[in-house]
Formats: C-alpha cells, structure tokens, sequence
C-alpha cells in the first residue's frame, strides 16, 4: 500500500539491529528518552499493542496515540484502536507528520511506507529478541547525525541519525 502521508520511524538500535528482550527497551538512555519525546509531542504516534503495554505511562501524554491490534474487541484507554495497517494509515493526517514507535512487526510492516528515519545507533550489542528491519542506505539521504560519547548515565557511545527517503525531500 503507497501513502503520501508523512510517516516516520523513531527507534533506538543495536549493533545487530536489536530493539528489545522480553518486550522492553535493550537499553535505559534518559536523554534519548527525552529526545523522543521533543520530537514526537504535538503527534501521532503508532505501535502495536505490546509496545503499548510496556509503556510506563499510558497513553503519552500530548500525543495522539493509536494502537494497531488484530483483536477487534480490546480497547486501550486514552488510545485510537486501529485493526489493521491500513486503518491506521487511514486515521493519520495527510499533512502531519506521524512517528512509528514499535514494536517489531509494526517497524516491519510499517518500514516501506516511511519517508523517515530518527534513529538511535547504540555503539553495543546486546542480548536482544527482537530485531528492526534492515536498513538499505543507498535508499536514503542523511540529514543529521550527532555522536554522542560523554554520556555520564550509559556505558556505551550512541548517535542520532536521521535520514529521508531519497525521492521524499
């Protein structure tokens, strides 16, 4: 399914593309967390109903939130339910920008209609059971990218990437 709708993927990666184990986040980055929250507030964010509930506060606050789950009858309070992509992709804004936020299936599924990427390269691998798609660079045109090696709260070095898909601006 093409869309014109301006979707992106916001996620936080490992050297082997883990994103999480056991349905959390692979590692605790305060001031990635803080990030995503200055870029998603004021949006829609989307992801799947796992992602959801690992949420330590449900819905995120100032964002709109939909939650794209199978089970026609499962309700999440404060949350758009969607059940399926493409009724999700039918509730976006045709002019806002929306932020896919997880979990695996939902990136996967999700990846080929995205015209960005905010990535989070975290300079480690770690025990990890779920996986982002891979990323075919030669697709996309780096806008920004910030190396991050003094962060007094990780262990590990990290870098914001960001990047569109070529043919997007």
């Amino acid at each position: 399914m093409a869309t014109t709708k301006p979707i992106s993927i916001i996620v936080a990666i490992d050297e082997n593309n883990g994103i999480g184990l056991k349905n959390n986040l692979l590692a605790y980055i305060p001031a990635d967390l803080k990030r995503f929250k200055e870029i998603t507030t004021g949006h829609t964010v989307i992801m799947g109903k796992n992602t959801w509930l690992s949420l330590p506060k449900r819905p995120l606050p100032e964002r709109r939130n939909i939650v794209i789950t199978s089970h026609k009858e499962e309700m999440f309070n404060g949350a758009v339910v969607a059940n399926s992509l493409n009724e999700a992709i039918d509730i976006l804004s045709d002019n806002d920008e929306s932020f896919v936020m997880g979990g695996a299936s939902i990136y996967r599924q999700m990846f080929p209609l995205a015209t960005k990427l905010y990535l989070t390269l975290i300079h480690k691998t770690f025990e990890a059971d779920t996986f982002f798609p891979e990323i075919d660079y030669s697709q996309w045109t780096e806008i920004e990218r910030i190396k991050i090696t003094d962060d007094p709260k990780t262990d590990f070095d990290y870098t914001y990437l960001t990047l569109v898909r070529k043919g997007n601006g």
